[in-house]
């Protein structure tokens, strides 16, 4: 099996770019589609035929692992919600740009205006 990078001048054959499943037929000589990124394996039709029971029993091997990790990623993330819901009733923030307040909170400034209050009686 050889590998070509498209745009390279290639001989007769079939050239299949397995990350997007397309299949080039060369008749003579020929230059790949693609750019330098896309990637070709040249391989004997009957050879893919013979591959693809090998892919079918490797998806039906790794299946049981993908349904775990999404039930696993599905209730964790439901579990993660709860969570920040929880937390978001705890934690107060409001985001109010257009207020400063320099000399502390409101409260801790009423206070300090009765005890301007007080101190001038």
């Amino acid at each position: 099996m050889m590998r070509y990078k498209g745009g390279n001048k290639v001989g007769k054959g079939t050239y299949w770019n397995l990350t997007n499943g397309n299949r080039v037929d060369i008749g003579h000589e020929g230059i790949l589609p693609g750019d330098e990124k896309s990637e070709y394996s040249r391989i004997a039709p009957g050879l893919m035929l013979l591959m693809g029971p090998v892919y079918g029993l490797l998806y039906v091997l790794v299946l049981p692992f993908i349904v775990i990790a999404s039930v696993v990623t599905l209730l964790g993330g439901k579990a993660l919600d709860a969570l920040m819901g929880l937390a978001s009733r705890i934690v107060y923030f409001e985001w109010r740009p257009t207020e400063a307040y320099f000399s502390g909170r409101k409260k801790g400034q009423k206070e300090r205006q009765k005890k301007d209050l007080n101190n001038k009686d």
